[in-house]
């Protein structure tokens, strides 16, 4: 039996056309193609942000480079499922990792990828080696059969290495250094090739930029550091309300989850701000370079850009996502709440980005004569209504918080202070 949503063209249900647009052109790539760089470059921010502490020694970001590293093991799943949920035939999706080569920008994605996960898994168990041979210690002769699950897991995680002496923990060190150097241009690759992918793209005037990549890759960092701090801001401002709640408001603890808080937050939005400007130049330095060189497509694309999709770049990415929230982090004495709202704006303005460059890029049909609008499904009736809309994107978005939350059961990403 053929169903109906076999008979309508993908695309067709959120695309309207204006003017002269071909009857077989729709925007085809929705919220799933949106959601595919952005949650990449939230894994490849992350793990730079991390990178930081381990390879060039700031001392002022220690505290926050494990919580990142494991909060990008968390983002590390979540970068092929949006690729996975807009595929027709899901199990195709692992196609790329068994069977890679360097033909195509996507195939080569396989290579990077495996080579990624290695470097991550390989340097957080440098990191937690330690700590994994303290547990096995300590749950060993305890009963119930929670504890014994966990010396179990604790033993194969150990993978027989339980010389935790000085010079042993002197070479996890050195291991965790090269890893995290060899990981840097390894991460910046991974969401690099997705920048390569639209910015070789010829047939589209607004994808094709030599700037594409090193724009994304940027814009990644950004977005991977500002949800790094907005998560750490959300941890700690529950372990201080809980405590707070056991103890009292007053009580010295509180004080000193609020002082490591705000000290870390300060320390980090300077990185941040230094690849936000970064960010925000190149983007600038492509949409003047475009308007310089004027190709014969420059009358589409600056209709697009200064009309169509005017609210979106000017007013929502650049506006709302990067003027406001870099003023916000430069004014003096910076507060947790007037942090939080900036890095929640960051977030939006390279989300942002990237509806732009992938909707946006759809906008405008290749008769150069017409325009197509992109109407977000909102309440779906379909799986393919559900996996481009809000639910789609929420699903996609949330997934990682739940990873990491299993993920820091067994390996904590930094220590609260401790209830006496």
């Amino acid at each position: 039996m053929i169903e109906y949503a076999d008979l309508v063209a993908h695309g067709m249900e959120w695309t309207t056309k204006d003017l002269f647009v071909y009857p077989n052109e729709f925007i085809y790539w929705g919220m799933t193609i949106v959601m595919y760089p952005y949650m990449t470059g939230l894994v490849a921010g992350a793990f730079v942000l991390s990178s930081l502490y381990h390879v060039f020694g700031q001392e002022d970001l220690k505290d926050m480079a494990r919580f990142s590293l494991v909060f990008s093991l968390a983002l590390l799943p979540v970068a092929m499922m949006p690729l996975l949920m807009h595929l027709q035939q899901p199990l195709r999706g692992p196609e790329v990792l068994f069977t890679p080569h360097f033909t195509s920008a996507i195939a080569a994605f396989g290579i990077v990828f495996t080579t990624y996960s290695v470097i991550v898994l390989s340097e957080i168990w440098f990191v937690y080696r330690e700590y994994f041979v303290e547990q096995t210690v300590a749950l060993k002769g305890q009963k119930g059969i929670g504890n014994r699950f966990k010396l179990f897991l604790y033993h194969i995680l150990a993978l027989g290495a339980y010389d935790i002496s000085k010079e042993a923990v002197d070479v996890d060190h050195k291991a965790i250094k090269i890893l995290a150097a060899i990981g840097i241009p390894v991460a910046c690759f991974l969401h690099g090739y997705a920048g390569f992918i639209f910015g070789s793209v010829k047939a589209n005037a607004l994808w094709m930029s030599p700037l594409m990549p090193v724009i994304f890759i940027m814009s990644a960092v950004v977005s991977g550091i500002a949800l790094c701090m907005l998560t750490y801001i959300a941890i700690m401002e529950w372990k201080k309300f809980s405590t707070a709640k056991a103890r009292g408001a007053g009580d010295e603890s509180v004080k000193q989850i609020q002082g490591a808080e705000i000290d870390v937050i300060t320390k980090t939005s300077k990185y941040l701000i230094g690849f936000l400007l970064a960010a925000i130049t190149l983007e600038l330095l492509d949409l003047i370079f475009r308007g310089y060189t004027a190709m014969k497509s420059w009358d589409i694309l600056r209709s697009v850009m200064y009309g169509k999709d005017f609210l979106n770049i000017f007013v929502l990415q650049y506006g709302l996502g990067n003027v406001v929230p870099f003023i916000l982090l430069i004014m003096p004495r910076l507060t947790i709440k007037r942090a939080a709202l900036a890095l929640i704006l960051v977030l939006f303005g390279v989300f942002m980005m990237r509806w732009n460059v992938v909707v946006g890029g759809q906008a405008f049909s290749l008769s150069f004569s017409g325009y197509m609008h992109y109407h977000i499904p909102f309440i779906p009736h379909s799986w393919e209504t559900y996996r481009e809309g809000i639910l789609g994107g929420l699903t996609v978005a949330a997934t990682p918080f739940i990873l990491f939350w299993i993920i820091n059961k067994i390996i904590p990403s930094f220590n609260f202070i401790e209830e006496n």
